[in-house]
């Protein structure tokens, strides 16, 4: 808590101090979301002797907001944002028994974790219209749900979601990244990473992060 407030309280600076004029965006895109740690470890060694019975992937998911430019110099700005997004995990079975193999039994568990992030990073144009960025970037989550289904013949036998919220850390610090491309118009591109810094797990069972893959598309106005 305390780095958010300190971090809060810089950003406040930053922007009463500066003479520019201030300008506003909006962006959304694609979230690619998967955890990175010793439980992911512990699971891909269930994945190798599971023979493909159990296979891990990433959640999709997306994320929409705003954020501030507040330019520092001509080449240099400032650019605070807030962001609802769309975080997580996910697993999937599929009984590869050739006897079976008609009936189609498979089985999914997805961790759905819903955050709001607030990144402050600083924005530098390398080339007309390109730049990159990077700052740390603080996150709250708002709700962590497990939702697992199982299914034959494509029929749905469990489709169930249990709140997790409790089990997890309400912060998430992390540093956020990457490169993006605005046009002429206002219109821009933005490929960027969130590397998380802070363990998932409230109870320390395990250490988990959060890795995310970010494309977005968005307008400056």
């Amino acid at each position: 808590m305390k780095k958010f407030f300190t971090l809060a309280v810089l950003s406040l600076i930053i922007i009463t101090s500066s003479k520019a004029q201030i300008s506003y965006g909006v962006q959304a895109g694609v979230n690619i979301a998967n955890w990175q740690g010793d439980a992911l470890n512990s699971l891909n060694s269930v994945v190798d002797l599971s023979n493909g019975f159990i296979g891990t992937k990433s959640r999709t998911g997306f994320h929409i907001g705003g954020y501030l430019s507040i330019p520092i110099s001509e080449q240099v700005s400032f650019e605070p944002g807030l962001q609802y997004s769309q975080k997580g995990y996910a697993m999937k079975g599929d009984l590869k028994i050739d006897a079976l193999k008609f009936l189609g039994v498979n089985a999914s568990a997805k961790v759905e974790a819903n955050y709001i992030d607030i990144p402050l990073i600083v924005k530098a144009e390398v080339a007309k219209g390109l730049s990159i960025y990077a700052g740390p970037q603080i996150s709250y989550l708002a709700k962590s749900s497990l939702h697992v289904n199982t299914s034959v013949l494509g029929i749905s036998l469990l489709n169930k979601r249990l709140d997790l919220t409790d089990n997890f850390n309400r912060m998430d610090i992390g540093i956020a990244g990457g490169v993006g491309y605005q046009f002429d118009n206002g219109f821009n591109v933005k490929a960027g990473y969130d590397y998380g810094l802070s363990k998932l797990d409230k109870n320390d069972n395990f250490k988990a992060y959060n890795r995310v893959v970010k494309l977005s598309v968005g307008f400056s106005f």
